[in-house]
């Protein structure tokens, strides 16, 4: 009996490019460990990723980011889809943006035969090559070598999204935030703070923290911070990013 092909729900699969320029063919490679036995899928260190799966702190992250049931939400890095499928259960639908074939597929078998299904699109590629669609609010777990790109990118995102809520490291979130004469305020300070409000909501812990993250680092002594990046004042879109 001949085998039946699966059939699995992709709105948009496109080109897989690496999040920055000069990556070599060691970013494909994943890196096992034994801290992954809670988790059947490692992440690969190549391009950042570290899994949330604290439920706990995935719930808090959507209470503060404020959903919507009219909302349409863009994930970036959606990972095994821990945070994709509650996401889904409280908005209009989600855009997934993952640059790994591995959790484009974990992802779609989360919500398979599941009424979340027909909510969500998946578009597989380079969060900073990639060009976003429509959004009112985008939730993401990011990849910490791009969070300046990412945070750049939301700025000068048009139309303009309500709010952003994003998962970065402390020292990166303290800088979004920084204000004048303070050690951590810079150009990401001036440009953000130019253009949105933001506020610094939860401190979740560090990556090596098992009971918070699926993560290849048991040495990562990085914290966390949820930011929001609130755009509801911004008018002013002929504003240029300072460079």
């Amino acid at each position: 009996m001949p085998k039946s092909s699966r059939n699995t729900r992709r709105d948009h699969i496109g080109p897989a490019r690496p999040y920055a320029a000069g990556r070599t063919k060691e970013e494909s490679t994943i890196r096992k460990s034994s801290v992954h036995s809670s988790n059947l899928i490692a992440p690969n260190t190549g391009i950042g990723q570290h899994f949330l799966k604290n439920p706990a702190v995935v719930t808090s992250i959507i209470q503060k980011a404020g959903v919507m049931p009219t909302d349409v939400v863009l994930e970036i890095g959606p990972g095994t889809g821990n945070m994709t499928v509650p996401l889904l259960q409280k908005s209009k639908s989600v855009v997934a943006l993952e640059f790994d074939p591995r959790m484009v597929r974990e992802v779609l078998k989360r919500v398979q035969k599941t009424p979340e299904e027909r909510k969500l699109q998946i578009i597989q590629g380079d969060a900073i090559q990639t060009k976003w669609p429509f959004f009112d609010l985008c939730v993401a777990n990011i990849p910490y070598q791009i969070s300046s790109a990412i945070v750049f990118k939301l700025l000068a995102h048009r139309p303009m999204f309500r709010c952003a809520v994003l998962m970065v490291q402390e020292e990166f979130a303290l800088r979004l935030s920084a204000r004048p004469g303070e050690a951590l305020y810079c150009r990401l300070s001036v440009n953000t703070q130019l253009l949105a409000k933001v506020d610094q909501l939860l401190k979740v812990g560090k990556v090596s923290d098992h009971r918070l993250f699926t993560s290849c680092c048991d040495r990562n002594d990085t914290f966390t911070l949820v930011s929001r990046i609130t755009s509801a004042h911004l008018q002013k879109s002929n504003l240029v990013l300072f460079e």
